[in-house]
């Protein structure tokens, strides 16, 4: 099996092959990051309010959650990069599609910023009906005594939430947010549909120039593997120090 083809000067961009995949790496990390802040953001505020006594924003928040996670990514994808365009009003959705610089330069990785754009905003909205769940499911977990308590010292039920609920909760859910934290990096490569040059986009363009199949995507998993290896590591350290004992968390740790 050869692999020295990574090092050999690809056919445009001014990189090689290795610079491909580096580019592609970028790109993967870069999408799942921005579209992991909006997927922890957003869906703690659903998991909460779907946990909160106020009926319509309980059922608000489930719609949400229903809505977007039973409507399968690809589609989502598909929705998000040629539907919206299409929605808005004639100047915004014509100004989304056209085709601006890279938000970081780097040789054979120009596309339209909204293709990024579009990828992010789904990976982040799908993945927030995911995290809401796990939020959710941390909160109800907890001992109905806890919140009986801060509501007796006098705390309102926002502060009961803030400084008694979320911190243990958040605890609880460390391995079931690990496993949503891992899937995001890895659903990244539905981006690829809508011309976001990640990770395993770049490797069907090098196998299409090299036809060295096996050992591109050999690659391509290693990468993937070591990826997701360190979130794991990461997320365990955090487990480990976060721990409160006498509690055990969701994973069996």
């Amino acid at each position: 099996m050869e692999w020295k083809f990574f090092l050999e000067q690809a056919p445009s961009g001014g990189m090689t092959y290795l610079g491909w995949l580096g580019s592609g790496v970028m790109w993967t990390l870069l999408v799942s990051i921005c579209a992991w802040v909006i997927a922890f953001s957003l869906g703690s505020i659903l998991g909460i309010l779907r946990t909160t006594p106020l009926k319509w924003l309980n059922r608000g928040a489930t719609v949400y959650v229903e809505i977007f996670r039973n409507i399968p990514l690809l589609v989502q994808m598909f929705l998000w990069y040629f539907v919206m365009p299409e929605i808005l009003p004639t100047s915004m959705g014509d100004w989304l599609k056209q085709t601006y610089p890279n938000l970081i330069t780097l040789p054979f990785a120009q596309f339209s910023l909204w293709e990024f754009t579009a990828a992010v905003m789904c990976l982040g909205l799908y993945t927030a009906s995911r995290v809401a769940e796990q939020v959710r499911s941390g909160i109800q977990s907890l001992p109905k005594g806890q919140t009986n308590a801060g509501l007796a010292m006098g705390f309102t039920l926002p502060q009961v939430y803030r400084y008694v609920i979320l911190p243990m909760a958040y605890r609880l859910i460390i391995p079931p947010m690990t496993s949503e934290f891992l899937t995001i990096f890895k659903n990244s490569s539905t981006a690829l549909t809508i011309g976001v040059l990640e990770l395993t986009a770049q490797a069907r363009q090098i196998n299409e120039y090299t036809f060295q199949t096996f050992p591109t995507f050999a690659a391509v998993t290693i990468i993937y593997v070591v990826i997701t290896l360190t979130v794991v590591m990461a997320m365990r350290l955090l487990e480990k120090r976060v721990a409160v004992p006498g509690f055990v968390s969701q994973g069996g740790h």
